[in-house]
């Protein structure tokens, strides 16, 4: 019998009711565009108040106002435009819209690019009597103690100029490994589970690795870093040259190191850093262990790199529907309370959430919104126990934003990114403990756990491996060492073979695996994954033993605060080591009950 190929359906082919309604934000292309030439007359409104932050308290605050008014405006129209290009984007008309906003939001930037640099030129003196003469700064209070507890650290206006002016070529090896890793490389054909031969991509290449399959994991593993390995001394030169110009931007700046200047953006103190990596060192026992159980379910003799991401329980038979999967949710999160979970209903029946894929539809998903609009969801359902979890995931993002959004000010509303991935991934967990005390069956237990325990491996044990790499290479290029391929491979490898223990095959191909790892450019990016994954672990327990109202206030803060007060108020104290302790508690007790399950069923 002939199979039916499926199509994609087309945009217009879509059900109305199962895509996100974006007239709320501007109810036709036209007021979009009233709204784009508006934000545009701004720019030069905003201009004029460049030289006169020093002439009293009233223009300064008129000059501030008027800075986020533009700010603010044009963020709605670059949602809009973002939003409506991801829903099709082979549309060319929206392609033409964001390109404009796109050029809009570079001359929005230069407009104000004067502020920061004029309200640090100001003496500190002068600014704490501008806050005696008009009280209504003090409405502004945090969001300038941002820009100036840096104070220190600016140069002079002039200087600063320079480095602005600087700034496409300091972006240059981010650039060259954008455009290498993404147009340049050519993958060699491989062999999928139904041995049709398919073009190797970074698209398809996790899913290859998830096949049940050995040989099939192994072609494409190899083949994908065969093709680094022909290009690690053009990889090596970016990284390097990156590294290099952040050690010389921190220096001159007089920064103790690269690390203190990232980390102080959002106030976060080294020792954050420094105690994670700590605790994961004392915790490799358990990574070990589970790489261990791998072995045995897997029946190998032994644990190859590309052996870590294929299942080692059943996938449960069972699908998850779209519909179903919202009353799930409701269900896990009730914890929450009755205000929260009435928002995520409003969220279900208001139409925030564009839901199945279609023709020409951004992959992946995303919460995207701000201060003015409905934090919209992006999702390519695909009734899946994975869709389900892209969706209390990305709903615990766009609660954070309502949140936020509906109880602070539009200056103290966009929280800090060291703390963006705690609510939605504070849901996951909530989800995880719902599903396993929902179940009897074993087996759905069974892959429940170790979807946590994978979960758990790539985050925090992984981003924490990742963040031992990159305070190296900065220590290295500082120290005036050598920063070839050949220094990086070796320590990559041997910084690997740490990680994952005695039971692993350290393959030689792992050495390249940094090439391709494109949060290296991000400047001390990676550890915040691995910070925010415990600290939720701690905020869901505390959730489900103590009540959400603390958790609730977490939510509401947005930016109020630096990120390192919000969440201690919260109960989790990230300058120690105890949440991080805890998380790694639970993770050897889900190990624990996995490896109790699978000795109950053999």
């Amino acid at each position: 019998m002939e199979k039916k190929s499926i199509k994609l359906p087309t945009r217009d082919e879509v059900p109305q009711e199962l895509t996100w309604d974006l007239k709320s934000i501007f109810k036709s292309n036209e007021e979009f565009e009233k709204e784009f030439k508006l934000v545009t007359a701004q720019l030069d409104e905003v201009k004029k108040y460049s030289g006169s932050l020093a002439k009293g308290a009233k223009t300064f605050l008129a000059a501030l106002k008027a800075v986020l008014k533009l700010e603010r405006r044009a963020e709605k129209v670059f949602v809009y435009a973002n939003l409506k290009n991801d829903q099709d984007t082979s549309n060319k008309y929206y392609q033409g819209l964001l390109s404009r906003t796109r050029q809009l939001g570079a001359k929005v930037g230069a407009s104000v690019s004067w502020f920061e640099p004029e309200l640090l030129a100001l003496p500190a003196k002068k600014l704490a009597q501008y806050f005696m003469q008009d009280t209504e700064l003090e409405a502004y209070q945090h969001l300038i103690s941002k820009i100036t507890s840096q104070r220190e650290h600016f140069l002079s206006i002039k200087e600063e100029e320079l480095l602005a002016g600087a700034a496409d070529l300091f972006a240059t090896p981010e650039n060259i490994f954008g455009i290498l890793n993404n147009s340049d490389l050519e993958f060699p054909e491989v062999r999928d589970a139904q041995h049709n031969l398919i073009k190797l991509s970074h698209g398809n290449y996790g899913k290859l690795l998830e096949s049940s399959q050995r040989d099939v994991r192994e072609m494409a593993f190899k083949g994908m870093y065969r093709t680094y390995q022909q290009f690690q001394n053009t990889f090596a030169l970016a990284l390097s040259s990156h590294v290099h110009t952040h050690n010389y931007l921190a220096q001159k700046r007089s920064y103790p190191d690269a690390r203190s200047a990232a980390l102080a953006r959002n106030n976060i103190p080294v020792s954050v850093y420094e105690t994670l990596v700590q605790r994961v060192n004392h915790h490799l026992t358990l990574l070990h262990r589970y790489v261990a159980l791998r072995k045995k379910l897997l029946k190998i003799s032994e644990v190859h790199m590309y052996d870590l991401y294929t299942p080692i329980t059943k996938l449960p038979a069972r699908t998850y529907g779209y519909q179903e999967s919202q009353a799930i949710i409701l269900k896990a999160l009730r914890g929450l309370g009755a205000d929260y979970i009435a928002k995520v209903k409003e969220a279900f029946e208001n139409r925030w959430i564009d839901v199945v894929e279609n023709k020409g539809k951004r992959s992946g998903a995303y919460s995207s919104g701000m201060y003015d609009t409905a934090p919209f969801i992006l999702l390519n359902w695909q009734d899946n126990l994975e869709s389900l979890y892209t969706l209390v995931h990305e709903m615990g993002h766009s609660m954070h934003t309502y949140a936020s959004n509906t109880n602070q000010e539009y200056q103290n509303s966009d929280y800090s990114i060291f703390v963006a991935e705690i609510a939605s991934t504070t849901n996951e967990n909530l989800l995880t403990q719902y599903l396993l005390d929902q179940t009897t069956d074993p087996y759905f237990k069974a892959y429940i756990l170790n979807h946590y325990l994978d979960g758990f491996k790539g985050t925090v044990f992984r981003q924490t491996q990742f963040a031992e790499f990159e305070q190296w290479l900065h220590v290295q290029d500082a120290q005036q060492q050598p920063l070839t391929a050949k220094e990086m491979n070796d320590f990559y490898l041997s910084l690997n073979e740490r990680y994952y223990g005695a039971d692993i095959f350290n393959d030689p191909e792992i050495a390249y695996e940094w090439e391709r790892i494109p949060h290296f450019y991000y400047d001390f990016y990676v550890y915040q994954y691995a910070t925010g994954f415990a600290a939720a672990s701690a905020l869901a327990q505390k959730i489900l033993t103590k009540g959400p109202e603390d958790y609730l206030n977490f939510l509401r803060a947005g930016s109020s605060a630096f990120p390192i007060e919000i969440v201690k108020k919260a109960g989790v104290d990230m300058t120690k080591a105890a949440y991080l302790d805890d998380a790694f508690a639970l993770f050897a007790k889900r190990l624990d009950e996995l490896e109790q399950i699978i000795a109950d069923l053999s």
